[in-house]
């Protein structure tokens, strides 16, 4: 469980990572246009990190607090992914 926790944590850092690339790439850009968007997609992404960070805490919490739920919920995820790729 906490693997998948970890990758899914290590996915979201680099798609936050790959926006900040995109971010400084275009810092040469003029235009109010591109240095408003740019202006906002920062602040989205520092937001996205605060919350990225929380949640992930939060769950590494919750998941020691109740194991056997985590286990369940997993397994049924697992189950319902299972049947849904299954279906053709």
């Amino acid at each position: 469980m906490q693997a998948a926790g970890d990758k899914l944590l290590e996915e979201l850092r680099d798609v936050m990572d790959a926006a900040e690339d995109l971010v400084k790439a275009t810092a040469s850009e003029g235009g109010d246009r591109v240095k408003e968007m740019r202006g906002r997609t920062e602040a989205a992404l520092e937001k996205a990190r605060k919350g990225l960070q929380d949640a992930g805490g939060e769950l590494q919490d919750r998941i020691r607090a109740q194991p056997l739920a985590a286990v369940g919920i997993a397994a049924a995820a697992g189950l319902v992914v299972g049947i849904l790729l299954a279906r053709k």
